[in-house]
């Protein structure tokens, strides 16, 4: 009877010593950093250098919203000098910070806030009375603000490693430049335009947007998952007509078939812009994207340059 007893508590007992002793990597004398997703993987890769060994918690091609972690993952975080995430993006991550690492956590939102979430009419309807608070978490497709979060990174580094805070603050600025000339090339190639409307399947490009001087039209909200009544779509629809809109965008990580819905409604073709959440193209990083992303926008909305 004991040993029936016994048995279950040493299965989780070798399995908590597990995730925390067996998962640590040989960093070879760089600072373990773990990032999220993508985005803070790409930030954190260009501040730190040759001087960071970052683990990316989001597996390529991976939906990032429904990640899960691993106990492997987990000690991770709990071994990393600095775990570099969103706050409120993954419930997964902010959980396991939380409870772990609280003060290896980096929320990059703390460098620039986060902006309130785009909403359809429908979801504005079923918050109404209640206090929601979203907000949109995609801030890293406004390059100057992944800038910004570079330069905070960069000052974090730095403490944690002072004799080479020189190089963090170097190669933060070397990013900055870089992130201002792509974004020089985003006011000049959307500063004249036949349309400013884009039609999206979900409201991840407000911050892009706002930046730009374009209105964001989201199929659904800030939720991916969210399905569309049909009194949404045909309210999308008809607004595309209305617009003379030409191309209907979808997510490379999202199936297509609501955005091809619209587009057969309002005559209109689809095209990707990809949000950037997670990289597919494994020769691919976030400036060949959001050039990418560039070129399908001056197409659909008839830009000029």
């Amino acid at each position: 009877m004991m040993r029936r007893l016994l048995a279950p508590l040493l299965v989780a007992a070798t399995s908590v010593a597990a995730a925390g002793c067996g998962a640590p990597a040989d960093t070879g004398g760089r600072l373990p950093v773990v990032a999220a997703f993508y985005p803070l993987q790409f930030v954190s890769e260009r501040v730190g250098g040759d001087l960071v060994r970052v683990t990316n918690l989001t597996k390529p091609g991976a939906e990032p919203h429904d990640v899960e972690l691993s106990p492997r993952q987990v000690a991770r975080i709990v071994d990393a000098r600095v775990a570099v995430y969103l706050h409120g993006f993954q419930p997964a991550v902010d959980e396991a910070v939380a409870q772990n690492a609280p003060e290896q956590g980096y929320d990059v939102s703390t460098a620039v806030g986060l902006r309130h979430a785009g909403e359809t009419e429908e979801e504005h309807e079923e918050h109404e009375g209640h206090e929601h608070g979203a907000t949109d978490p995609h801030v890293w497709l406004d390059p100057t603000r992944l800038a910004t979060i570079g330069d905070d990174l960069a000052r974090r580094l730095a403490g944690l490693d002072p004799a080479h805070a020189t190089d963090y603050t170097a190669r933060a600025a070397a990013l900055r430049r870089q992130l201002t000339d792509l974004d020089g090339e985003f006011r000049a190639g959307l500063a004249t335009c036949a349309r400013r409307e884009l039609v999206t399947s979900h409201t991840a490009f407000g911050y892009l947007a706002e930046r730009y001087h374009l209105t964001q039209i989201g199929i659904t909200g800030i939720d991916p998952e969210a399905e569309p009544s049909p009194r949404r779509l045909a309210e999308v629809a008809a607004q595309a007509r209305a617009h003379g809109t030409t191309t209907i965008f979808f997510e490379t990580l999202v199936s297509p078939k609501v955005a091809e819905t619209i587009a057969r409604e309002a005559g209109a073709s689809t095209a990707v812009l990809d949000p950037l959440e997670g990289l597919t193209d494994p020769d691919a990083d976030y400036f060949s994207v959001m050039r990418a992303n560039l070129a399908a926008l001056t197409t659909a909305l008839g830009c000029s340059s």
